[in-house]
């Protein structure tokens, strides 16, 4: 099978002859530049360090809808604005169609690729409280739910429209394997927000996107960090039908999700912390997820980048413990 297949398998709740075995998060720039002090090749193409490593290919498109030419925030969680007047400034820099005709140009270029499943290919869109917080900034934009909710659904709603436009154009041409909304709105404890400010900001919009995805056969899942389970039947509502990354070190345990959502798709759940510790230790984190992988509609991976305590020899029997697990998972 390809990878291509083995996804469309383990998603679709079948077996495969083996489960993917991939990296979902590219790395960090610490991580490789330790790799390539010990001798690791440098990222030039989609698939250098994963042929390096020996995954399986797995190439991500991802939709913005900033330019280049948008100022950007003096520092990390910082906004570029802090009303409507600002943000109609802006309007300039947001939803135009160059990053759409990139899309299409990076999605014409791997099609044949693609369809004869030499890699698997995800695409990812901005969500609808990923996308605000990049304008207001982290803590402007909690307060602008209750301060600028105006201005919120006007974001919201712009968003929806240049996403719609995109996916006519890009569906036709790209048939991910599966796609993730950006989101990052759960932290360690929980959701960042409350079920009634997710009914009325997010999931409005959701429902006008996500049946577009299904019509093509796209699978939808969510990326947010942190502890996601309480937010799982929030996402069920809206249709979407998996999430990433799984974070360990948040308390998220994919063999209980698995018990409460038998049917939930799932990627990550690896608890990244333990692979600077040696094969005994990454052994038993993968006995540790092996009931959840052995259950279907789970792609085991590493719960966010893998960080630069760990080595290249160290990746290296991850990886190899990985395809052992893979194997093993569908026996």
């Amino acid at each position: 099978m390809t990878n291509r297949e083995r996804f469309q398998a383990v998603f679709g709740g079948e077996k495969p002859d083996r489960l993917p075995v991939v990296e979902w998060a590219s790395w960090w720039t610490l991580t490789m530049e330790r790799w390539q002090g010990e001798g690791a090749p440098a990222q030039t193409g989609p698939d250098t360090l994963q042929n390096y490593f020996g995954l399986d290919p797995l190439r991500q498109i991802w939709l913005r809808p900033r330019s280049r030419e948008l100022p950007q925030p003096v520092s990390h969680g910082a906004g570029i604005l802090e009303d409507e007047e600002q943000y109609e400034s802006m309007l300039y820099g947001l939803y135009n169609d160059q990053n759409i005709d990139e899309a299409v140009a990076r999605a014409t270029e791997w099609q044949a690729g693609h369809e004869r499943g030499d890699f698997a290919e995800w695409l990812t869109l901005e969500g609808f409280f990923w996308f605000p917080r990049t304008l207001f900034g982290i803590e402007n934009h909690l307060y602008a739910f209750y301060d600028e909710p105006e201005l919120m659904h006007r974001m919201n709603r712009e968003l929806t429209a240049y996403h719609l436009r995109a996916l006519e154009r890009l569906l036709p041409i790209m048939k991910p394997e599966f796609m993730t909304f950006a989101e990052d709105m759960s932290y360690n404890h929980g959701p960042m927000i409350s079920k009634e400010l997710f009914d009325t900001f997010m999931l409005p919009y959701y429902r006008q996107i996500i049946p577009v995805l299904k019509d093509f056969g796209v699978r939808v899942l969510i990326d947010t960090d942190g502890n996601v389970e309480p937010l799982i039947p929030w996402f069920k509502e809206a249709g979407i039908e998996g999430v990433l990354p799984l974070e360990r070190q948040a308390g998220v345990d994919v063999n209980r999700i698995r018990s409460n959502h038998p049917d939930w798709l799932m990627v990550g759940g690896y608890d990244k912390t333990i692979m600077h510790l040696g094969e005994e230790a990454m052994r038993r984190e993968f006995e540790r997820v092996l009931p959840a992988m052995r259950s279907g509609r789970y792609v085991p991976s590493v719960d966010h980048q893998t960080p630069p305590d760990v080595s290249v020899e160290q990746y290296r029997i991850y990886v190899r413990l990985l395809k052992e697990y893979a194997e093993k998972a569908v026996r």
